[in-house]
């Protein structure tokens, strides 16, 4: 980390070094703060970076660092990283299938292998497209393993993008129908201009002429000339070497519209100057038909302005009109490449929109055809369709759809598209062996969502809206199995019978406290039954309502099922250990023996000492009780799944059952609890079940064996306490009852306590 402003400081100086001094270049330097990073099992695993770069820039150089913690456990992995300009990448590390119709070019995505410690490597981009640059970085596959807070030590790995421009900004501006006069001596010396191109442009030609190098003659013209900017993909820049040309050029058809496209002119030789002209011209024979200040638009909304948005239109796609509404004045429509249809936007959500065409979605295409060809493209349209064109424009590629007779429907999904102005391209082909066909037509309805997630993830999905600081996204988190950018692919997919049989083990195991309940209300542990009830209830309804497929109940709101599930469960520890610590019979014992001097007396002050005694004792107990039920709460409502709010109730519990039993012990003069035959087939079978469960609980759990790992910890621990689970007063009736009030008999059984074997 100390390398940084050192960094900084000599960046500047190397790239002053790159360019010529005909340009004035500013520095620019951009951050972020580190993030931990994860295993990548869903889209929400990745770490995702937004950067702008600014217009003119020339360079780009990303410093990226890697950081991980100190520990045995932390092994060297490698980091995976992603580029993509325009929107965030659409990555694929695990090998699943896209959804139908779905469309990715996943050429925009670079990955970097980086080797996990203190890394630090440099990613440069000479002449960057200008504007939203995304960088995303992820661990490898989740291996399925489930870690719980405290109970397991994952090594930390951070990753931190820094990103340094370099920007010109007196950058030349090439002129259509001027020529510019410059020179270049080296590949590190480019010239760099730049050429704005309007809408409808349909052509684009840059020229380089009259070269003039030192040492060579006229026709030699070491040079290469570089039309767009880099965007990590293909078709994004146009190169052609003039080697050998007295002149040479570039032509683009259909360049992007309403932008600025870098020219970049650099020298083969290394220290040899070249002089040359360059000029630039452009053609615009796409451009529609004026309809005036006040067109027909207008006329139409004010005459028909209640069916905005319904009814058929026609539009001219190619070089053929289509009649339709007769609103549509013919001459608008006439010898027009181009028609700007209106579109009407309506936001449904935060990251979702819908597009109707006002006056109804519906496109008549005519141009005497069988097939009707599609193509979506970003920053300008394709102009003429065939068979065997490709869907491409200039600088980059599009999409293609086939419409036909057998075929009529056609759906395009493309996740994370990048912001820019989309073209629809609507042509009709005829078929090699039909002669005549200029009076076919078709009618296409065509419509546009943008949506958080592709359909909404599915039945097996479910789509979170995520963020990385102030940039907004989705994803979809997949459950039973499936996979997939929208949940798809069913290669490791559930059955309904796996999904049956999960929701009933994890459920009906839950029956297993049935018998601790049972017990604790024969031996008069009323509120430890309680607890155990609680339990049972909630953990059976929160699994019910937590199963990864169609198989869910839920009663009430997830969150509240949850927190009443971990509640109950370390509740029934606490109340679990304090019951066998019998802190009610050790504080009766300690206060008979010291009234054994004054109870000399009757009966009748025996029996009101027991009754006072009773009272506290059971205040005290139920204080430990409702006092550490609280705590745990209040624990669980700062951190449901925290190491401590298991450790905590158990080591108080543990500290408390110790005392006593040692208190009890010293006091006897023997162990406690005195019979081997509690120790053998009570004590060790219940210890020997609560650590198996708790073992299976924490080390064995994955998201595979979940269901039948998690049933047996409930069997476990509820076998447990039934083993654990003190025995009631041997002098006290089933279910707590007393023959008698008060009396010889209750005042006997209290002195004989002192001298019970428990």
């Amino acid at each position: 980390m100390y390398g940084y402003p050192i960094l900084c400081l000599l960046l500047p100086v190397f790239i002053k070094d790159c360019f010529g001094d005909d340009l004035t270049y500013v520095s620019g330097y951009f951050s972020k703060t580190p993030q931990k990073l994860s295993k990548y099992s869903w889209y929400g695993n990745v770490r995702l970076y937004h950067f702008r770069v600014p217009e003119d820039t020339v360079l780009v150089r990303w410093l990226l660092t890697v950081t991980k913690g100190s520990g045995s456990n932390c092994g060297n992995h490698n980091i995976t990283i992603h580029f993509r300009s325009g929107a965030p990448p659409v990555i694929n590390p695990i090998n699943t299938e896209f959804a139908n119709n779905t469309a990715f070019l996943p050429a925009q995505n670079l990955s970097l292998s980086i080797n996990s410690g203190q890394n630090i490597t440099l990613f440069n981009v000479s002449n960057p497209a200008p504007g939203d640059w995304f960088v995303a970085a992820h661990l490898p596959k989740d291996d399925g393993r489930i870690e719980h807070k405290g109970f397991s030590s994952s090594c930390s790995y951070f990753f931190q993008p820094q990103m340094f421009v370099r920007r010109a900004v007196d950058m030349p501006i090439l002129e259509f129908r001027s020529e510019l006069h410059r020179t270049v001596s080296s590949p590190d010396n480019p010239a760099v201009l730049k050429v704005f191109l309007p809408e409808y442009t349909s052509e684009l030609a840059v020229r380089i002429s009259g070269c003039d190098t030192e040492g060579l003659n006229a026709a030699e013209c070491p040079l290469l000339l570089t039309l767009g900017s880099a965007t990590l993909r293909r078709s994004t820049v146009r190169t052609v070497n003039c080697t050998g040309r007295a002149s040479c050029t570039i032509t683009l058809r259909v360049p992007p519209w309403e932008t600025w496209i870098r020219v970049t002119v650099e020298s083969i030789y290394v220290n040899v100057t070249t002089d040359f002209t360059i000029s630039a011209n452009h053609t615009v024979g796409c451009k529609p038909k004026s309809v005036g200040l006040t067109g027909d638009f207008f006329t139409r909304v004010s005459a028909n302005s209640s069916g905005l948005l319904g009814g058929n239109i026609s539009v001219a796609v190619g070089n053929a009109s289509a009649p339709g509404n007769s609103s549509l004045s013919p001459d608008v429509l006439d010898n027009a490449c181009v028609h700007n249809q209106p579109v009407f936007r309506e936001e449904l959500d935060v990251v979702s929109v819908r597009f109707a065409v006002i006056n109804g979605p519906n496109t008549n295409v005519t141009h005497g055809n069988a097939t009707v060809f599609a193509c979506l493209t970003a920053r300008s349209p394709v102009l003429a369709l065939n068979r065997t064109q490709t869907c491409a424009t200039a600088l980059s590629q599009g999409y293609d759809l086939r419409l036909n007779v057998t075929s009529p429907q056609a759906v395009l999904r493309i996740p994370f598209p990048e912001v820019a102005m989309w073209y629809l391209t609507l042509q009709m082909v005829c078929p090699d062996n039909t002669s005549d066909c200029t009076n076919a037509s078709a009618t296409v309805m065509t419509s546009a969502y943008l949506s958080a997630c592709i359909d909404d993830c599915g039945t097996y999905g479910e789509c979170r809206l995520l963020r990385s600081y102030s940039y907004l996204y989705a994803a979809c988190v997949c459950k039973a199995g499936w996979r997939g950018w929208s949940c798809t692919d069913n290669l490791t997919a559930q059955t309904y019978s796996r999904q049956m049989a999960a929701a009933l083990l994890l459920t009906l195991s839950n029956l297993l406290f049935i018998p601790p309940i049972v017990v604790a209300v024969y031996r008069c542990y009323i509120v430890e039954a309680s607890v155990y009830l609680f339990t049972m209830f909630f953990s059976t309804f929160y699994h019910a309502c937590d199963q990864p497929g169609v198989t869910v109940l839920c009663i009430m709101d997830y969150d509240t099922l949850q927190y009443c599930d971990f509640l109950g469960s370390v509740s029934s520890i606490w109340v679990t250990i304090l019951c066998m610590s019998r802190v009610k019979e050790t504080f009766k014992y300690v206060s008979l023996r010291s009234e054994e001097a004054t109870a000399a007396g009757g009966f009748q002050f025996c029996c009101f000492q027991s009754r006072w005694r009773d009272v506290t004792f059971c205040l005290f107990t139920q204080m430990l009780f409702m006092l550490g039920t609280l705590i745990i709460a209040m624990s669980m409502q700062l951190d449901r799944r925290g190491l401590w709010n298991m450790l905590g109730p158990i080591l108080c519990a543990v500290l408390a059952m110790v005392a006593a039993w040692v208190y009890r012990g010293v006091k006897r003069r023997q162990c406690y609890p005195t019979t081997w035959k509690r120790w053998v087939f009570y004590l060790i079978p219940g210890l020997a079940s609560a650590i198996i469960g708790l073992s299976v609980y924490v080390f064995t759990e994955t998201d595979d064996n979940y269901y039948y790992t998690h049933s047996i910890w409930h069997v476990m621990v509820a076998s447990s306490v039934v083993f654990l689970l003190p025995p009631r007063d041997r002098h006290q009736e089933p279910w707590g009852w007393s023959q008698k009030l008060c009396g010889y008999q209750i005042c006997k059984n209290e002195k004989e306590e002192l001298y019970a074997v428990t």
